[in-house]
């Protein structure tokens, strides 16, 4: 169980998107893709925040807006777990729109490093074949 926050989560530091917002998107695209079920516990604040090295805040503040928008609900002497209703009604279009941002990311830093678009969706369509 010590690795699971580690695994569960990663965060790019240097990244101009906040560390907590990036745990958001990072529980909302786990849910959204069943990766994280409705009543799955989630890895408490502490552990959170000593496997990626930030400040406990951070991650309680991820916790807190996750709960707010009803993804994430708080279980006396369990924790944080994941909303029964969480994933309900998500539609292809609400998951694909959870990617976009990262997708946007990753085509600026091509655009930046110059690649040419097939080269880059070459690449991607590699990495998508790939297994987990």
């Amino acid at each position: 169980m010590a690795d699971y926050p580690s695994q569960l989560f990663s965060i790019t530091t240097g990244s101009p998107e906040p560390i907590y917002r990036q745990l958001v998107d990072q529980v909302r695209r786990l849910v959204a893709g069943g990766q994280l079920a409705p009543g799955d516990a989630m890895p408490s604040v502490r552990e959170v925040a000593q496997a990626l090295a930030v400040n406990p805040m951070t991650v309680s503040k991820a916790y807190g807006l996750l709960e707010m928008e009803g993804l994430l609900a708080r279980r006396r002497g369990l924790g944080m777990v994941v909303a029964e209703q969480a994933r309900r009604g998500r539609s292809a279009a609400q998951r694909a729109a959870l990617l976009r941002p990262t997708l946007e990311r990753a085509a600026r830093e091509a655009r930046e490093l110059e690649l040419d678009p097939e080269t880059v969706l070459d690449l991607f369509n590699h990495i998508l074949k790939e297994q987990p």
